[in-house]
């Protein structure tokens, strides 16, 4: 048996408690963890590697994922990271677990946040670098599906392509990854195999970004510094509503 001093803390979680033991990731379960782990199985038996598989609950009501080995991309990201083909990796990934969660996306009860219409699939909803897993700078592996919930395809891939293109204010990317910005985004969009409009997506980050700084500020008094953080989505979604309207 693996004594508590054993265990691990591990950064994330969307402020859950979040441990490693061994090969095995134990957190904190909710309401929604059936559904999510309904989703993971769905994506197991449809050869999805790059998610951790469920191993159940613990006797005190934990959970239990594998662990995914490799590294989490935390800000300031590497400059490697900036590469082309793990922004289209990235998409193409992305393209597989929407895929993959058709089946479930009509179960629109249960989750932790509401379905969002139109209802095309599972989203995952903080498919983010923080959540993508690399190993030798290939991206191996996406974690933390928390938050999963039905909803459009492109309100998934909108957020992506808001942390990675990227759109976020505080990416600190490089001066020229910032001025590839329209071809990063023909590469991101052909990867998944969208044919949004650039107007379409920069609206949707929009939406995406009200919704996410209405989330932060209800938790800002738990986590101050999400009240910095509602104010830059407000921003970048002020200015990609402008972009769209020029």
């Amino acid at each position: 048996m693996i004594e508590p001093s054993e265990q691990t803390p591990l950064a994330g979680g969307n402020m859950n408690d979040v441990v490693r033991m061994s090969d095995e990731v134990r957190r904190t379960a909710g309401p929604w963890t059936p559904n999510v782990h309904a989703l993971l199985d769905a994506l197991a038996h449809a050869g999805i590697d790059e998610v951790p598989r469920v191993f159940g609950l613990t006797d005190d009501g934990r959970e239990r994922l594998s662990f995914l080995p490799g590294d989490v991309a935390h800000y300031p990201l590497p400059e490697w990271l900036w590469r082309e083909d793990i922004l289209a990796d990235a998409g193409r990934l992305l393209r597989r677990i929407h895929d993959a969660s058709t089946d479930l996306a009509g179960m629109t009860d249960g989750w932790q946040l509401p379905a969002r219409e139109p209802v095309e699939v599972v989203c995952h909803n903080d498919f983010a670098p923080y959540n993508l897993v690399f190993e030798h700078q290939r991206l191996v592996g996406v974690i933390d599906f928390d938050t999963a919930s039905p909803g459009p395809r492109l309100w998934d891939l909108a957020y992506l392509a808001y942390r990675l293109v990227p759109y976020v204010e505080d990416a600190e990317a490089p001066a020229e990854i910032l001025a590839a910005e329209s071809g990063r985004r023909e590469i991101l969009m052909s990867a998944y195999g969208s044919d949004a409009t650039a107007d379409e997506l920069w609206l949707t980050i929009a939406a995406r970004l009200d919704a996410l700084a209405v989330h932060s500020r209800a938790r800002a008094s738990i986590r101050p510094e999400l009240a910095d953080h509602a104010a830059m989505y407000d921003r970048d979604a002020a200015r990609l509503r402008a972009r769209a309207r020029a």
